[in-house]
């Protein structure tokens, strides 16, 4: 047997350890990288990462490297769950801990604040995200004309608002967004750049999307974290008797699923137009492209038991005229809406996530949501 494979069985004797079986930064199952200078299992993904802080981490493939005996007892003293205790300390909860499934900027800036900058080591100390305040430019896409721009941006969390400017020194922001409504969610591929951040918003009782980036990725996930710590200082005034675990959910959020579906109207005889869906938990949101401020129209999930429904293919006599032909029908207490998706895998996969979310009872707060849709204009 070679050095190498006697390497192997050793190390693979070592991920049986508890917590080795998953990547240590981004929890991907069977990691098959290590940093012998960590201690820490980790995924071919995140070994990319960690490979350019050399200074930091040395990494090495598992089944492929030439391990030294000391580097497999460093790694048999320490392995994931010991070096999370002391790297993972003090992760503040409102610090967005990027799984496998996130994107480069998220898993790279979670890494360098982990290992390199040493943030989460020692309770107690201060954080840059809670200093109650950010002020900075970022690049903004243009509403109309689809260019980036350099615009400034101010976060208060004493005032409760993002603003924006469309000049440094402006007297009048061109728009005030409350925390408490702001979504911020990273999308490098929609938005062409990989540190795009999609902000999110209510205007006018409209879903208003803001497209921004950074050139920096520090920077970017330092306003992401900013924004959620913020929302979290607000929930906790809002909901003083809620717990962390119950107000953390109600901060940033993925979209449940994205992508181009056919509809068509209210009378559902005119023909079916190509749209760029985005389903935000209860709002389904149609836009004629993916990168447009305004929505042209959305659509509110409420619960079954309250005249939602959702079901594969059209009504009987539904004149179909493009190529999609999967369809979808979803009932409200007021109309039909009709879609067709493309492929059949598309169609039971946007059929999946209405169903799960018509399956969950409705809050407080999704009710009025859903008045506000029956009346606003």
């Amino acid at each position: 047997m070679s050095a190498i494979d006697r390497a192997t069985r050793a190390l693979r004797e070592i991920l049986h350890n508890p917590g080795n079986d998953a990547c240590a930064d981004c929890g991907a199952p069977d990691p098959d990288w290590g940093s012998c200078s960590l201690g820490v299992f980790i995924c071919l993904a995140c070994s990319g990462i960690h490979r350019n802080i050399p200074d930091i981490s040395k990494v090495k493939s598992l089944s492929l490297s030439h391990w030294e005996d000391h580097e497999m007892q460093f790694m048999a003293e320490n392995g994931n769950e010991l070096m999370k205790s002391k790297y993972e300390a003090a992760v503040p909860v409102y610090y967005y801990k990027p799984t496998h499934k996130d994107c480069q900027v998220l898993r790279e800036q979670w890494i360098r604040a982990k290992y390199e900058r040493k943030e989460f080591c020692e309770p107690g100390k201060s954080f840059i995200y809670e200093e109650g305040t950010r002020d900075g430019l970022l690049m903004k896409r243009g509403r109309d004309n689809g260019q980036f721009f350099s615009r400034r941006f101010v976060l208060s969390e004493r005032e409760g608002t993002l603003k924006y400017l469309t000049k440094y020194d402006a007297k009048e922001p061109k728009a005030v967004i409350k925390v408490d409504s702001i979504n911020a969610i990273f999308q490098p591929e929609k938005i062409g750049n990989p540190h795009g951040l999609q902000i999110t918003y209510l205007k006018d009782y409209s879903t208003r999307n803001m497209f921004i980036y950074h050139e920096n990725g520090k920077e970017i996930v330092d306003w992401y974290n900013t924004i959620r710590a913020v929302q979290l200082h607000y929930l906790k005034v809002a909901f003083p008797g809620a717990t962390d675990a119950e107000l953390v959910p109600k901060l940033t959020r993925n979209f449940l699923k994205e992508g181009y579906m056919e509809k068509t109207g209210p009378r559902q005889t005119e023909g079916f137009k190509k749209r760029w869906f985005t389903l935000d938990h209860r709002r389904l949101m149609y836009f004629k492209d993916p990168l447009d401020a305004f929505a042209k129209g959305e659509v509110f999930l409420g619960h079954r038991d309250h005249g939602y429904n959702v079901s594969t293919g059209l009504p009987a006599g539904t004149h179909c005229n493009g190529a999609w032909q999967h369809g979808i029908t979803i009932q409200t207490p007021d109309r039909y809406f009709l879609f067709t998706c493309e492929m059949e895998s598309d169609q039971l996969e946007w059929v999946k996530h209405f169903n799960n979310v018509m399956s969950v009872p409705m809050s407080p707060q999704e009710y009025t949501m859903e008045a506000m849709f029956k009346h606003r204009p």
